[in-house]
C-alpha cells in the first residue's frame, strides 16, 4: 500500500493533509512528523543549520513506509529535497510554482515569515528556468502576520495576509500565497484579477497523480 511521509514545522498541517488526501487517495496510508523547533531554528540560524536534523526526519519517515515525502515548510523545504536517502522527496510548494511559471510572466509572492522569501524566489526562479520562461518576481512580506498565527488568531492572520496580497496584485499574472499555513487566505481573494494559489491542496493533487 502506497504510503505518504509528511515532514512539518507546525500541526496544523497534519490535519489539512489528512484531509486533502482522504479524498483525493483515500486509500493510501498518512505518516506524519512534526518538529516546530526546526522552523525557529533556522530563521535564528540560517536554514543550513537544520540539515542533520532534517536528515534524521527524513530516514525515519522512510523507516516507518513512507514511500514519497513532502516537507511543508517552506523555509526549509530545499534542505529537505537535497537531503532525500532512498525515498523521493519534494518541497510542499514546488507543484504550485511549476503552475505559476504557467500562470505569467508577473509572479506576486507574498509570505507571513520573510524568512520563507529568498527560497521561494530561488524555487520559482528554477520552474522558470526549467520551463524556458522569463518571469517577474515581486517578493512581499504580510508584516505582523506570523506574530498572529503563532498567537493562535487565524482570522487576523488571514485579514493581514489578504490586505497584503490585495495591495500588491494590481498588474500580477499571479499571486503565490508562500506557505502552507496561508492557503484559507485563498477563498478570500478569489475576487482578484490574477488567479491566487496556495501549495496544500497542490502538493495533495501531485502526490495522488504521481505516486
Amino acid at each position: 500500500m502506497t504510503s505518504y511521509g509528511f515532514l512539518h514545522t507546525s500541526p496544523v498541517h497534519v490535519a489539512t493533509f489528512d484531509a486533502l488526501l482522504a479524498r483525493l487517495r483515500p486509500d493510501a496510508q498518512r505518516v506524519h512528523v512534526v518538529d516546530e523547533s526546526l522552523l525557529s531554528d533556522a530563521r535564528q540560524r540560517g536554514p543550513q543549520f537544520v540539515t542533520g536534523c532534517v536528515r534524521e526526519h527524513l530516514d525515519r519517515l522512510r523507516d516507518r513506509g513512507a514511500s514519497v515525502v513532502c516537507c511543508t515548510c517552506s523555509t526549509i523545504g530545499d534542505i529537505a529535497e537535497e537531503n532525500a536517502l532512498g525515498v523521493p522527496v519534494f518541497r510542499v510548494d514546488r507543484p504550485m510554482a511549476a503552475q505559476a511559471v504557467r500562470s505569467g510572466p508577473r509572479i506576486v509572492v507574498v509570505a507571513a515569515l520573510a524568512s520563507t522569501l529568498e527560497p521561494t524566489r530561488h524555487l520559482l526562479e528554477h520552474e522558470a528556468r526549467a520551463a524556458g520562461q522569463d518571469v517577474a518576481l515581486t517578493l512581499i512580506t504580510a508584516e505582523g502576520a506570523w506574530e498572529l498565527f503563532e498567537a493562535g488568531d487565524q482570522d487576523g492572520y488571514l485579514d493581514v495576509i489578504s490586505q497584503a496580497a490585495r495591495h500588491a496584485a494590481a498588474d500580477a499574472s499571479v499571486v503565490v500565497l508562500a506557505q502552507a499555513s496561508m492557503a484559507a487566505a485563498e477563498p478570500l481573494l478569489q475576487d482578484l484579477t490574477a488567479p491566487v494559489l496556495s501549495s496544500p491542496r497542490l502538493a495533495a493533487e501531485h502526490l495522488a497523480s504521481t505516486y
